[in-house]
């Protein structure tokens, strides 16, 4: 029932560290320890909270009502395009969600602003108002203020009253001001949203105004330079003689050389068309030539071709066929045919003359067709030559020439963008959109008499707790059986119940009583204690007097002596001896005596009304029982018992302040300490362990008595099996 079963079996070979051979306390949560922890300091809980709770409940009605009111903002994310062709500003509805936090969290940056809650204080006019001040809470400037002390407490009241909430994954903003004037939270609530709307739109147009100033900068500085290349470009060709037609300024090839540059080379490509178109004349008078020099005249188609000679033919044909007719039938002296013959000869020398007229002609063709080509083909040298030269001026030419077009395009490039930026200067859009606007509110947010007295109970619990684990890590008193290993280090053999009859030995009398059967879990623990199982020699101990070491001592032997061991109980303490009064003796003998002679053992041994179990008392008190025991007679009294009896208990005075204890522990087989519990201490517990392991001896374990398990918490009795048989509470406390 009380056997703290994990502890059996364990080898105590190195005597006195507990904790060294039981390892540390673990360090789960019990709730049953909480339980009894809350139990036992349940007024110093209850009197913590009541002051917290009554100190918010102060602080409330002490404070001013204050008003908050707010009023949301939509903000969308912008792209500025100072110099676009389009409205500067455009909705991002795809950008990088990592962008658009940043881009969110710097709005909110800058309505938290020095500088936009100095434009809301100018525009409401509350710098140096007293009743901006007083709404406040603020003690308005003195007379005499300077205007920037004045303006910097305006600012600094702005900024103290100002909440402004961005929700995750939202864009709508929560401006909220607290004032104890309802009417000023509203205003000011509104005039930062109106204010935040005009500083971005202010920032936009002044952007704006600076890339117009820097465009004309650089439009100035354009338009000089590109004055400059153009007059390096026509003093150039002035130099060069170089003459440019428009058409050849404006036009340019893919290389960005010019085409026709100049004069000289429009002229050569003149010149030389006609030469080629003189060459091709040429030929051709010259084949007509050619084909008429070497034939006779009237074998030649050119002659025949010619209409003269052709119309002289027919009619010499014509002639010759009359006189071949009248030669047939007249004499050739006859006067037809005479005339015939006169006029056929006019008409053959007019064919020669004809003929000859068109070989000349065509000779003349070709000789004008040679002399024209020759004359152009010349000319043509000549400007090739002149062209050449021309070439070589050309490439500085160029390189002015392109360094003009350039400087041209840029003017030009600018000047557009200039125009642009100045008809749509401050008609941007703003990006902030008013949702709802601030208004009057109808109650006050503060004080929150139910939310200051929840905070009063959280902080007054926080701080029980607090001073709970405090007084608790500070306090080594035992209150509940796992408070042995936490706080001494020793392992559990047993609770005892306290007696409710105010009598332990009529509680020990029943065997069926809860400190029976406390005491026969007890004793069932001893006998497995060590590895070699129960100690013959063990010592009874306490850090205090009255912590039921007698009744243990007593208990322990009684039970073992009930097993049908011989069992001696010693009572060592020749201060106070307790055991003769409580088995109701009387003796004149005992420890004190064997000590201060050399009588055997047996006679001062006194029997007891039980079997197997002998009694040896503490005899009369001697001046100095700590020098007796610190003679060597005490361990032959202990070999002498060793050898007579099974086991041997010996109920030791406490060790507070006294040495009898540590100076026995040291003969012992092992020592069982207890402990009573819910016992006020301060420090005495570990102190006297620290004095009992200096001695180094085998500790079996701890006792814990006087457990009231319904203080401690009530589980504790379906634990321990205090209520099986109907164990009833300590009703009047103890």
């Amino acid at each position: 029932m009380l056997i703290d079963s994990h502890h059996h079996g364990l080898g105590l070979g190195q005597p006195g560290d507990g904790a060294a051979l039981f390892g540390p306390p673990r360090s789960n949560i019990d709730i049953r320890y909480f339980v009894s922890l809350v139990r036992s300091h349940l007024w110093l809980i209850l009197g913590v909270i009541a002051t917290a709770m009554t100190l918010a409940l102060v602080v409330t009605l002490l404070q001013t009502p204050r008003y908050t009111t707010y009023s949301t903002i939509q903000i969308n994310d912008q792209s500025a395009r100072v110099l676009g062709d389009k409205d500067d500003s455009s909705d991002m509805t795809g950008g990088n969600s990592w962008d658009t936090d940043r881009f969110l969290n710097t709005q909110t940056d800058i309505l938290r602003s020095r500088g936009l809650a100095l434009r809301v204080a100018q525009s409401l006019k509350i710098i140096g108002n007293p009743n901006f001040f007083k709404a406040q809470g603020a003690e308005p400037p003195p007379a005499g203020t300077s205007a920037e002390i004045q303006r910097n407490q305006a600012v600094g009241l702005l900024m103290s009253g100002l909440t402004v909430d961005l929700p995750r994954d939202s864009r709508i903003v929560t401006i909220g001001f607290r004032s104890t004037d309802k009417t000023t939270a509203a205003q000011v609530a509104n005039a930062y949203a109106s204010e935040f709307i005009q500083s971005n739109l202010q920032r936009k147009f002044d952007s704006s105004s600076y890339a117009r100033t820097f465009l004309s900068q650089q439009l100035d500085e354009s338009r000089q330079k590109l004055e400059a290349s153009e007059r390096a470009l026509n003093d150039y060709a002035r130099s060069a003689g170089l003459i440019r037609t428009q058409a050849a300024s404006s036009g340019s090839t893919d290389s960005g050389a010019p085409q026709g540059s100049s004069v000289t080379s429009a002229s050569l490509i003149q010149l030389n068309a006609a030469a080629n178109d003189a060459t091709a004349r040429r030929i051709q008078a010259e084949s007509r030539w050619r084909s008429v020099e070497k034939v006779p005249l009237l074998a030649s188609t050119e002659v025949i071709a010619n209409p003269s000679v052709s119309a002289l033919i027919s009619r010499r044909a014509e002639l010759q066929a009359a006189l071949d007719q009248d030669r047939a039938t007249h004499l050739s002296d006859y006067p037809s045919v005479r005339a015939r013959e006169s006029e056929l000869a006019a008409i053959t020398q007019q064919l020669g003359q004809a003929a000859q007229n068109v070989r000349n002609a065509v000779r003349s063709e070709y000789q004008s067709a040679l002399s024209a080509e020759r004359q152009l083909t010349a000319q043509v040298s000549q400007l090739k030559g002149a062209t050449l030269s021309e070439q070589d001026k050309t490439v500085q030419y160029g390189l002015l020439n392109r360094e003009a077009e350039t400087n041209r395009q840029l003017y030009d490039g600018l000047l557009e963008r200039y125009k642009t930026l100045n008809a749509v200067a401050g008609v941007s859009l703003s990006n902030v959109n008013i949702i709802d606007r601030a208004e009057t509110p109808s109650s006050p947010s503060s004080p929150n008499l139910l939310k200051n007295l929840l905070i009063g109970l959280v902080l007054g619990a926080g701080l029980a707790g607090l001073t709970m684990f405090v007084r608790d890590q500070f306090d080594d008193s035992i209150r509940v059986p796992e408070d042995v290993e936490a706080k001494l280090g020793l392992p559990l053999l047993g609770v005892v119940p306290k007696d409710q009859a105010g009598d332990p030995g009529q509680e020990l009398a029943d065997p069926k009583s809860p400190m029976s059967e406390a005491y026969n879990s007890l004793r069932g623990s001893l006998l497995y204690s060590t590895s070699e199982g129960l100690p013959r020699l063990m010592l009874v101990t306490s850090a205090q007097p009255a912590e039921g070491k007698t009744t243990s001592s007593h208990a322990i032997a009684a039970g073992f002596a009930r097993m049908g061991k011989r069992v001696l109980l010693i009572d060592a303490d020749m201060r106070r001896p307790a055991l003769a009064r409580r088995v109701g003796i009387d003796v004149d003998k005992g420890l004190s005596t064997l000590l201060t002679s050399h009588d055997p053992l047996s006679s001062a041994i006194v029997a007891s009304g039980a079997d197997n179990l002998t009694y040896l008392p503490a005899g009369p008190v001697p001046p100095s029982p700590t020098e007796l025991l610190s003679t060597a007679r005490i361990e032959q009294i202990l070999e002498e018992a060793k050898a007579a009896y099974d086991v041997i208990v010996i109920d030791s005075p406490p060790i507070l302040g006294l040495a009898d204890s540590p100076l026995m522990s040291a003969l012992v087989d092992g020592v069982v300490f207890v402990v009573e519990a819910d016992r006020n201490r301060r420090g005495s517990l570990k102190t006297s362990l620290r004095r009992l392991r200096a001695m180094r001896p085998v500790m079996l374990g701890a006792v814990l008595t006087k457990f009231n398990p319904t203080k401690a918490g009530n589980r504790y009795s379906e634990y321990y099996g205090y209520d099986y048989y109907q164990y009833e509470p300590d009703t009047k406390g103890s």
